[in-house]
């Protein structure tokens, strides 16, 4: 049984799809083992010791990057955190954190990466009047959006859409995306070479 670290600055849908997966059974091999946040107000906290799961709060507020994260990475090992899993957490983890898991960190973005990175991507995509949009499950380097890809999953953009109804579509692709990342990085079974992560049978 692998240990997931969950860190979030807010409401954490996708923190909730995830539990709902573990809870489910399509996450066999994991359970969640602490969640995080940087904001005491975010409504993911709550949701989380609702649940019965270890919820902590560490202020970033006020602190320079390296000791936040510090602070941040030892609670993930006193937890004993196997894969650290970003679900709308809105900081810019340093190169001192990623190196402390390399490739055991995720993210989830909402477009087809490398189009519309950083923030407001589905209204990028909207805006910029793409066809199909999507959402991208990565690894987390040291750069903004930019690790090697796990899972994309794309949605359409129709002639209808704004960009909240497009938003929320590709929001229930977030979910299932990442479940099927997180089940493809515990087993294990892949190679990434280059940028291209292949799976191995």
């Amino acid at each position: 049984m692998k240990n997931l670290g969950i860190l979030l600055s807010g409401r954490g849908s996708n923190f909730v799809a995830i539990a709902d997966s573990i809870d489910a059974g399509r996450l066999p091999n994991a359970r969640i083992g602490i969640v995080i946040s940087n904001r005491a107000d975010a409504p993911g906290v709550e949701t989380a010791r609702k649940r019965g799961l270890n919820a902590l709060v560490i202020p970033s507020k006020g602190k320079d990057r390296e000791t936040h994260d510090r602070e941040v990475v030892a609670a993930l090992r006193e937890h004993k955190i196997d894969l650290v899993c970003l679900a709308g957490y809105m900081r810019l983890l340093s190169a001192w954190f990623v190196q402390q898991f390399p490739r055991r960190i995720l993210n989830i973005h909402p477009s087809l990466l490398p189009a519309f990175p950083g923030l407001e991507a589905q209204q990028q995509a909207f805006a910029y009047g793409v066809r199909v949009s999507g959402c991208t499950v990565h690894f987390v380097d040291e750069e903004l959006d930019h690790g090697a890809i796990i899972v994309q999953k794309t949605v359409s953009v129709l002639d209808s859409d704004d960009e909240h109804t497009l938003a929320a579509r590709i929001l229930a692709q977030e979910h299932v995306a990442y479940t099927e990342a997180i089940n493809v990085v515990l087993e294990g079974k892949f190679e990434v070479v280059g940028r291209r992560l292949k799976l191995q049978m």
